[in-house]
Order: structure tokens, then sequence, then C-alpha cells
């Protein structure tokens, strides 16, 4: 699986995007997300308020709760505003 990162997420990690395998027991966005944070102190700064980031599972926005499956990629950023 792909994950991309935009934003403050990207710089706090230092990469835009990376091929990641997460355990078989990492279900969810939420789940992907408290393993990333593990994954060192980049991880951890950018995924330290889970609140603050968005997620999109194959380019479609996706709630904490929403399962990643077999997705392709999953995206990570911060909120959004318009304008």
């Amino acid at each position: 699986m792909k994950a991309l990162y935009f934003a403050w997420v990207r710089e706090r990690i230092g990469l835009s995007e990376e091929e990641i395998a997460p355990p078989g027991e990492v279900v969810t966005v939420r789940q992907l997300i408290e393993w990333l944070s593990r994954r060192g102190d980049g991880y951890a700064a950018a995924f330290a308020n889970p609140a603050t980031i968005r997620a999109a599972v194959d380019k479609r926005h996706a709630a904490a709760d929403a399962p990643i499956g077999a997705a392709r990629e999953v995206a990570f950023f911060p909120p959004m505003t318009g304008g």
C-alpha cells in the first residue's frame, strides 16, 4: 500500500510518499495512524493529535473508523478550508 503525506504531515515525516506494509491487525484508518505513529519521531510528531488528521482511502475521504482493506493508497493531510 502506498502512503501519501501532504502539508505539515509531510514536513514532519520528511517524506511525501512511501510503500508500507502494515500488519494484518491494522484494519482501519485509525489503526493505521496508530501504527504509523510508532515508526519514529517524525511520525509521532505528525500523528500526535489524530483529530487534526484527515485521510483518503483510494482517493475517497475516509473517517477514522473506515476500513483500509485492500486499499492501494491512503493519503494523510490536515483539515482544509474553503474560501
